[in-house]
């Protein structure tokens, strides 16, 4: 049984968290030939990652209470069984009406990990350490998006599109398998009421009616905002309209991450320095910085696929510094609801990422302006966010201090 503090643990609630990126990431490279091959239009692929966002949200909304009821690991487990049943119907679907289907049930399956790993840190920590924690989960999980995006490229050039969702299949097993003996349960004592929709309504109503949360939780959705832009956006512009090839395309995807790795190391080493709160307006200068900087590569009629990977790379270390903290802003008022505060937290985030990433894939054309656009407007968004919150979040922060003394 793995113990808390450490880091094998850590790497465990990492990969739990990277169950989301893996099985978005891993089939970016094989949208355009999913399209051809099911004789489908660009819009209705992007609604297979959109339904897998959308999934995503409705599950983090029931996997919240129902872990802080029955506990974490068991809800974890069935959760994963649910994952793999549904990526298995991924590789067999016939057709797109059948791949957005499979992909929204698989993605109510997979949401389980990120909202159940949030819970467990918070279980175990609180603030600034729970911050930390978060962000060496996140450099951790930064390898998923790195990776990911070239094994997929790799699988799609060797094998075809549907052994990509084969080995998430693989994954998830693999998953279950180390989580069955090894995750220990956390949660310190279950909810006495049983989980129903009023119990739920009434544990989400708690948790929004704080408005530091509300503060850290709309830095948290424009920031993933402008990541699922890139996510939807990018196979089509970089692979069709700048002719890089799958593999070039899974190369260029995972440089970009490489700066959401960069931001998560470097915020583990400052949040304990500088606090989060500064901590998080670094990552929002960042973020804003990297988006204004894909509209002027655009503006000077840039051609080169770097001229968008690497403010997309700035941006998301900008990301990988503002997403912990402000997760760990957002729960740590709320110890004895962890895991509604992680799944209300997560079903804003992921439904603003979906719809944002609608909105780009439905603007796609023959120009990067829709994805260059939608990037640059969370990203500022953050930064505007940051700036007009920080009295709001700060008297918050006094007033957990001076209860925490009591």
């Amino acid at each position: 049984m793995l113990r808390p503090g450490t880091f094998a643990l850590t790497a465990l609630l990492a990969a739990l968290t990277a169950i989301g990126p893996l099985s978005t990431d891993m089939y970016l490279a094989s949208l355009p030939d999913i399209a051809r091959q099911l004789g489908a239009s660009t819009a209705q692929v992007q609604l297979t990652i959109s339904a897998y966002l959308i999934g995503f949200a409705v599950g983090q909304i029931v996997y919240g209470p129902l872990s802080d009821r029955h506990g974490r690991k068991p809800v974890l487990l069935t959760a994963l069984a649910l994952y793999c049943a549904a990526s298995l119907a991924c590789a067999l679907a016939t057709s797109i009406e059948m791949l957005i289907v499979a992909r929204a049930v698989q993605a109510l399956g997979g949401s389980s990990g990120i909202v159940l790993a949030r819970a467990i840190v918070r279980d175990l920590y609180s603030g600034a350490r729970a911050g930390r924690e978060l962000s060496v989960m996140g450099a951790v999980m930064a390898l998923a998006p790195v990776l990911a995006p070239i094994g997929g490229g790799l699988l799609q050039t060797g094998f075809g599109w549907r052994s990509v969702f084969f080995t998430l299949v693989g994954g998830g097993l693999i998953g279950a398998a180390i989580v069955w003996p090894l995750l220990p349960e956390t949660l310190p004592a279950r909810a006495a009421e049983p989980v129903s929709p009023a119990s739920m309504l009434r544990s989400y109503r708690v948790v929004a009616r704080n408005p530091a949360y509300l503060a850290y939780l709309g830095l948290a959705s424009t920031g993933f905002g402008g990541l699922f832009a890139w996510i939807s956006g990018t196979s089509f512009v970089l692979q069709n309209l700048y002719g890089l090839t799958p593999f070039q395309f899974g190369v260029a995807f995972a440089v970009g991450s490489v700066g959401y790795m960069g931001g998560t190391m470097l915020a583990a080493r400052l949040v304990m320095r500088l606090g989060i709160d500064r901590t998080l307006g670094i990552g929002a200068a960042a973020m804003a910085g990297g988006g204004l900087g894909m509209v002027v590569a655009l503006a000077l009629g840039l051609t080169s696929a770097a001229s968008l990977v690497l403010p997309m790379a700035l941006y998301l270390a900008g990301l990988g510094m503002v997403l912990p903290q402000a997760i760990a802003g957002a729960m740590t008022p709320f110890p004895e609801r962890a895991g509604a505060a992680s799944a209300l937290l997560g079903f804003i985030q992921q439904t603003a990422a979906a719809l944002c990433g609608a909105v780009v894939g439905w603007l796609l054309g023959q120009s990067a302006w829709p994805l260059a656009a939608a990037v640059a407007v969370m990203g500022c968004a953050s930064l505007l966010l940051w700036i007009s919150t920080r009295a709001l979040r700060a008297r918050a922060g006094k007033s957990e201090q001076a209860s925490a003394a009591e």
